[in-house]
């Protein structure tokens, strides 16, 4: 049990990006930031103990009758790792109700790792306070990360990507004792999906290694049906107990983002040069691939790029995606072979999912995982991105506001920057904040692998983009130094003051290779 505040870290050094970070984070040892492509890891995947069927009912029904009993079987006990995924985002039930049953139990010190938190979660702050969760390993959005951020979680938060979540667990960083996966259907024997049931929310990709290495296995449903449960989106004979519950989640509260095309000229400005000027660079042709978020402006951006394949006669090979009802419509319209799905973001999403043989689910192993042969990112055209901040070395945060409180999670973003051309079309400012600043507040992505930052007020094309400079130079657009970005938004909102943060580290960012490229410092 981690007590003593100072044990949640030690050994600071300055890693390869110049950032203070530790080597050992809650008691183990971690490797700084080395550089893109530094650090190669070594040894053999982690593997969870062999099982036996011996030990499992001949019959196939591995249903317990309810979460307490269940968890109880599971051997919960003080000290342990419990998983759990977001697949409902802001709709999930479950999460909330493992811990309760932990309260109960008098169990202690475990360690949270979802696969994303959200403000629903708020519920769990009196657990970190009394010691029943020593600490979350996952995003630590809205009140959850106010919490850490102040300083109050008694051990050290760590934010990986979606990505890095399951090069963490496949590679033995982080030991799953007990993996709790809401599925929308199942069967008795553990096979499950999110297209079917009540509760659809569509894919289960983000439980996937979860369910792979993790000691125990848990799937908790609503919809029971006979065996089999197809399509089986987690395989049964990785589970060990299922549970029937009233309710497992809210899939209303699945949408993510606005959902809706922006109506902010300032937005939509921006989304109209963010696609001429993918247009003018030559990123756009027959076959073409593209990631973009579920905010209003990259919504638009989707719609200007459907635009240009319908009125060239074009289609895109795929889109990689967070589904919504957008790329929906290009796939059904022909725009698009495939959407690669990693998140569903709203319930025509599900739909889709559900009816189209196009619109194909995935997961953080074959999208994202940079201990992998290869994954999709790298594959991808163009990737359209958001962040908190960006700075004149085109380094971004996409974690911390301008005041210092660790807000967001990372996602897939950190994933994302491998792809062949990484566009963050940002506003110039946000409530008289610039966003353009000498030093972000938190590195999260190294500005080598950013390419263009679109704003309302102009264009910046990182130097190394030789060819994107050349390719746009006559193009008409305003491009522009992002030094000029930075002066004009100064001149308008005044020089921003930097927060005021403690030395004390609260949370680490992990890179995609598992390595610590920043840390987190209290607000005061």
């Amino acid at each position: 049990m981690i007590d003593d505040k100072m044990k949640k870290y030690d050994k600071i050094v300055k890693n390869a990006a110049g950032r203070e970070v530790p080597t050992i984070i809650n008691g183990e040892e971690h490797i700084p930031y080395q550089g893109v492509g530094k650090y190669k890891p070594t040894g053999k995947k982690y593997a969870p103990p062999i099982p036996t069927c011996a030990d499992y009912p001949a019959d196939g029904n591995k249903t317990v009758s309810n979460l307490k009993e269940v968890l109880i079987k599971a051997g919960l006990k003080d000290g342990m790792t419990i998983s759990t995924h977001h697949h409902f985002r802001n709709g999930d039930l479950i999460a909330n109700q493992i811990f309760d049953i932990a309260k109960e139990l008098g169990v202690k010190d475990l360690r949270w790792y979802p696969s994303a938190s959200f403000p629903c979660h708020e519920h769990l702050i009196p657990y970190l306070e009394d010691g029943t969760i020593n600490r979350i390993e996952g995003s630590m959005n809205g009140p959850l990360g106010k919490f850490a951020s102040e300083g109050k979680m008694k051990g050290l938060g760590v934010l990986r990507s979606h990505g890095g979540r399951y090069q963490a667990v496949q590679d033995g960083e982080v030991v799953i004792d007990i993996a709790v996966i809401a599925a929308p259907t199942a069967d008795a024997f553990g096979n499950a999906n999110g297209v079917d049931g009540p509760a659809a929310c569509g894919l289960l990709g983000f439980a996937l290694a979860d369910s792979q290495y993790a000691h125990k296995v848990i799937v908790v449903t609503d919809n029971l049906v006979p065996f089999p449960a197809i399509p089986w989106q987690i395989h049964g004979n990785y589970v060990d107990y299922v549970v029937k519950v009233d309710k497992v989640g809210l899939p209303e509260k699945i949408i993510s983002g606005t959902t809706k095309i922006t109506k902010s000229p300032d937005r939509l400005l921006i989304a109209e040069m963010t696609a001429k000027f993918c247009d003018a660079a030559g990123l756009i042709y027959d076959g073409f691939s593209y990631q973009a978020g579920a905010g209003g402006t990259a919504l638009s951006i989707g719609n200007y790029f459907g635009d240009i394949l319908r009125e060239r006669g074009w289609k895109a090979r795929f889109i990689r995606a967070g589904s919504n009802k957008y790329p929906v419509q290009m796939l059904e319209e022909g725009l698009v072979d495939y959407i690669l799905d990693g998140q569903t973001f709203d319930l025509e999403g599900v739909r889709s999912m559900r009816e189209n043989p196009g619109h194909v689910n995935t997961s953080p192993f074959t999208s994202y995982n940079y201990h992998s042969k290869g994954n999709f990112a790298s594959m991808i055209d163009i990737v359209v991105l958001g962040a908190t901040e960006v700075d004149v070395n085109f380094n971004a945060n996409v974690v911390t506001h301008s005041d210092g409180y660790l807000l967001h999670g990372i996602g897939g973003w950190q994933n994302c920057l491998f792809a062949k051309t990484v566009i963050l079309p940002i506003p110039l400012f946000r409530d008289r904040m610039p966003v353009i600043l000498d030093k972000v507040t938190t590195l999260c992505g190294p500005g080598e692998l950013i390419d263009v930052i679109v704003t309302e007020r102009g264009i910046a094309i990182n130097p190394k983009r030789t060819d994107l400079l050349e390719k746009v130079k006559d193009s008409g657009l305003p491009i522009r130094t992002i030094e000029e970005l930075k002066e004009e938004a100064e001149r308008i909102c005044g020089v921003p003051e930097k927060p005021v943060l403690s030395d004390e580290i609260i949370a680490v960012i992990k890179w995609v290779d598992g390595t610590v490229i920043d840390s987190v410092r209290r607000v005061i």
